[in-house]
């Protein structure tokens, strides 16, 4: 439905509909969990044939998670927002690329 709302208003204005989408904020409510969900409904999305999806950005680090600057910091997890760790995001890119390459 975004997609959608964003492809009308550039139709409208027109601007060449080429629509990245951030697959954290708002679009997972901040929950790095909901990322690979928000990732695979973009996909599937580019795949049912709209080609003004042109990418997806994900969070990502090492390791799951973020940590406030104050602490005692652990190496490879993020001091800003939630992030996907290296597995999951490993994961989530060489499925998307395994949709993609066989469709």
């Amino acid at each position: 439905q975004s997609v959608a709302q964003v492809q009308a208003g550039l139709s409208k204005n027109a601007i060449a509909s080429r629509i990245m989408v951030d697959c954290s904020h708002a679009n997972s409510g901040k929950d790095p969990a909901r990322q690979p969900h928000v990732f695979n409904d973009v996909l599937e999305q580019r795949l049912s044939g709209n080609p003004s999806l042109i990418g997806m950005m994900i969070e990502s680090h090492l390791f799951d998670g973020c940590q406030a600057l104050g602490e005692t910091l652990q190496y490879g997890v993020s001091v800003t927002d939630g992030c996907l760790g290296w597995t999951a995001t490993e994961q989530l890119l060489r499925e998307a690329v395994d949709r993609l390459r066989y469709r």
